[in-house]
């Protein structure tokens, strides 16, 4: 049995991500104690010299007008902590100079609160410091009046504005992320509960947010602070063993580092060597997923080796391999297959001085630019140059993936599904499959090829009815590893996706997809089933129908179109005869003068059923014109069959519709239909239309009484099977000490077969009684 962390469990756990690295976050016993206060605020000219150093042409009118400005409309407003609130505003535009970002996004930093919380517009904003600064800040505000039930639907409807936002310029997101960072590190202030919820959702949300576009550092550090919140114990348990290991391994960080620094020197490739220790929330992470205490963890500290070129890359990844023995299964090469948040990066593990496991990350200096900042280390956005999103969308896949991400999620879902898809979009890692023809696909760990179905198109997704992995047939529910070679098989014939796929998939584009399909898939259901009712009221009525003439009546429905009408008479929300008057003003329905003629003492009718004087059965030599055809469960209406018994073709039939569900089929026979004679307008004239050519299985129900003795379920079930039917499930109880009931119920094709296995079961020995059961 695996040992199990010996640290206190979290009762909510965050998704599983990658490793991550250290952050300036104090070691305490007491996390939630605060750090000390600063003395004042940053001065006017400390924030323009912050700009300066990095830009030496900023406009610093723009950012002295945005800073008096913002300090002015934010006036007594006080923060939690009782600073002035214009302090924390300042504090995310300093957090900004950190990622060397353009003065519009600095000056809309300073203003990313005054539209919400102070008496400023829009219309002001633009008018003082121009659209593009009025567009970012705009993006900032929260939705004011919403109409919501719950605070989920309130929370996902303020992130689709945000990420909507985004999408037009990742400006915001940028501003977003610094804002969320300095709320995190003076979280303290706050109230419990709003520490909590603001704490998970940043480690739901945003923290995730941030490493998709590749921001290591600010996920890491949103990571620790959210940890430290949420599961303080753990938190001051893991910070404390991590201290400790470092202070005992720091003469073999020192050696290891000075030993890759000459080794690689000597070979003539210049690189700086940096051991780092891993973050707490990371390690936390690593236990909890491999169900591992902390002195089990052979990889708590790291060490990146930063050279010159791509090429240096790999030599300094042969002189470390030739140098020391690798261990298996831990190379990875992010440098010609890069990530999806654009990181680059060689990662290899080998047996170093001491027989230490040392983990390494070979990358460029640009590649480690991008892998500590990510889209905050694109040029794009520090020349002054306002807004280039559709350059940037190309050079950076992390925000290229993030804009395509939005547009599908932004499609149709209600703020709870939203919400829903876009913490699945953030939360994974990923593993890298590809197509026949050898394009690229990512996907987050534990995807099916349903996934990847969807990943290449919505259509080959619905359509999807089995796959190949590297050349080999396997189930659609298999789970991808990296590297596999995935061949979607797809049917025309499969209209919509099984509803059942949403539980297996792990994509939100995946989940989103499904779920769209199914509700269009049973729309069209009911539509058709509407529609059918419809006309065969016409048909009897005699009268002449048209699409063009109900078009002219919906606004007399209420109803927008001729589907929402067809639909609503399927799920009988709406009744056929009331569209006939709606298209007829003078037209009376035949069934109501019928019922007010119908003898108040019932007649017998067929099977002892009450005379139904606007039901007509019918028989197979007689007028079908009118009658509904039945094709199967698979047909493209919403039919079922009677639950205990079941009807097959050769039976005469009738349909009953049940409000929302459809029509359900029963032989005419079937006692259950007694329940509703006094219910004529739930009666529907119904028709088999099977086809000979491609026969297909109807459910049915038998009972047989068989001796009890060893093997006499094997021979019920051998004729079944030597007759080519099905059986779908089995019931078995004790009637006598000699005898059995067994209740079967078949998948046959029509009465003809299911008469010859009842006449093979009556000839055994060993079967008292073989009867249908007509539920």
């Amino acid at each position: 049995m695996r040992p199990r962390p010996d640290l206190p469990r979290m009762q909510k756990q965050a998704p599983i991500r990658a490793p991550l690295g250290a952050v300036a976050v104090p070691a305490q016993d007491k996390p939630a104690a605060p750090p000390p206060r600063k003395p004042q605020m940053m001065r006017q000219y400390d924030l323009i010299e912050r700009v300066r150093a990095y830009n030496p042409n900023t406009d610093e009118a723009l950012l002295n007008r945005a800073y008096v400005y913002a300090m002015k409309a934010h006036g007594d407003q006080r923060r939690a902590s009782g600073d002035p609130y214009f302090s924390h505003p300042l504090e995310v535009a300093a957090i900004l100079t950190d990622l060397k970002l353009d003065d519009a996004t600095i000056a809309a930093a300073l203003l990313h609160d005054t539209i919400e919380d102070t008496a400023a517009t829009r219309a002001e904003i633009d008018q003082l410091f121009g659209p593009d600064i009025g567009r970012l800040v705009e993006g900032l505000t929260k939705l004011k009046k919403l109409d919501l039930v719950t605070k989920e639907a309130k929370q996902a409807e303020n992130l689709r504005k945000l990420l909507l936002a985004i999408a037009d310029d990742v400006r915001v997101l940028l501003i977003k992320l610094a804002d969320r960072l300095h709320n995190m590190r003076t979280l303290h202030y706050m109230r419990e509960a709003s520490r909590r919820r603001t704490a998970d959702e940043t480690l739901e949300i945003y923290a995730p947010l941030a490493g998709r576009m590749g921001m290591h550092e600010l996920r890491e550090e949103l990571d620790d602070l959210a940890f430290r919140e949420l599961y303080p114990d753990a938190y001051a348990v893991v910070t404390a063993r991590l201290n400790a290991l470092e202070d005992k391994s720091r003469v073999l960080i020192t050696e290891i580092e000075s030993q890759l620094t000459k080794k690689l020197s000597d070979r003539g490739i210049d690189a700086v060597v940096k051991g780092r220790r891993k973050r707490a929330y990371s390690i936390w992470r690593k236990m909890e997923r491999k169900s591992v205490g902390f002195e089990q963890l052979s990889d708590i500290f790291g060490f990146r080796v930063i050279v010159k070129t791509m090429a240096d890359c790999y030599q300094a990844l042969g002189i470390v391999h030739t140098t020391w023995p690798t261990v298996p299964g831990r190379f990875k090469d992010y440098i010609s297959t890069p990530k999806a948040n654009d990181y680059r990066s060689i990662h290899t593990t080998v047996i170093g001085p001491g027989k230490q496991r040392v983990e390494l990350q070979i990358r460029t200096r640009e590649m480690h630019e991008i892998a500590e900042y990510g889209i905050a280390a694109h040029a794009l956005y520090k020349d002054g140059a306002g807004s280039p999103t559709e350059l940037l969308s190309r050079e950076s896949t992390a925000y290229a993936w993030l804009r395509r991400t939005i547009e599908l999620l932004a499609e149709g879902s209600n703020p709870e599904e939203f919400l829903e898809h876009t913490k699945l979009e953030l939360f994974h890692d990923q593993v890298f499959c590809f197509t026949p023809k050898g394009k690229l696909i990512a996907l987050p760990r534990k995807a099916t090829p349903i996934d990847f179905a969807y990943a290449v198109h919505t259509d080959v997704g619905n359509t999807a009815v089995g796959c190949k992995i590297n050349g080999k047939i396997a189930p659609l529910t298999s789970e991808l590893l990296n590297g596999d070679e995935v061949e979607v098989l797809v049917s025309k014939a499969q209209l919509a996706p099984p509803a059942a796929w949403e539980s297996l998939v792990v994509t939100g584009k995946a989940r989103a997809a499904i779920r769209r399909a199914t509700r269009v898939a049973v729309r069209n259901q009911y539509a058709g089933l509407g529609r059918r009712i419809v006309e065969r009221l016409f048909h009897r009525a005699k009268i002449a129908y048209s699409d063009e003439k109900l078009t002219g009546a919906l606004p007399r429905l209420a109803r927008s179109s001729i589907e929402e009408v067809m639909a609503a008479v399927g799920r009988s929300e709406l009744k056929a005869s009331d569209v006939a008057r709606a298209m007829y003003p003078d037209y009376r329905e035949e069934r109501a003068a019928a019922m007010a003629a119908r003898p108040k003492r019932a007649e017998s009718g067929w099977f002892g059923l009450k005379k139904l004087t606007s039901v007509k059965f019918k028989v197979p030599d007689s007028d079908t014109g009118a009658a509904i055809p039945i094709r199967g469960i698979n047909s493209d209406l919403p039919i079922r069959f009677a639950p205990n018994g079941g009807a097959v073709p050769g039976d005469r039939i009738v349909g009953i519709v049940a409000p929302g569900e459809g029509i359900t089929i029963y032989p005419i026979q079937s006692p259950a239909l007694s329940e509703f004679e006094d219910h004529p307008e739930r009666w529907l004239d119904v028709r088999w239309d099977a086809d000979e050519t491609t026969p297909r299985r109807f459910p049915a129900r038998i009972a047989v009484q068989s001796v009890n003795e060893p093997g006499s379920l094997a021979q019920i079930a051998q004729v079944i099977a030597e007759n080519d039917g099905n059986i779908d499930n089995i019931n078995m109880s004790r009637r006598a000490p000699d005898f059995t009931d067994v209740t079967i119920d078949l998948e046959v094709y029509d009465l003809k077969h299911l008469t010859a296995i009842l006449a093979q079961l009556r000839a055994k020995p060993m079967v008292a009684k073989a009867e249908r059961v007509n539920g």
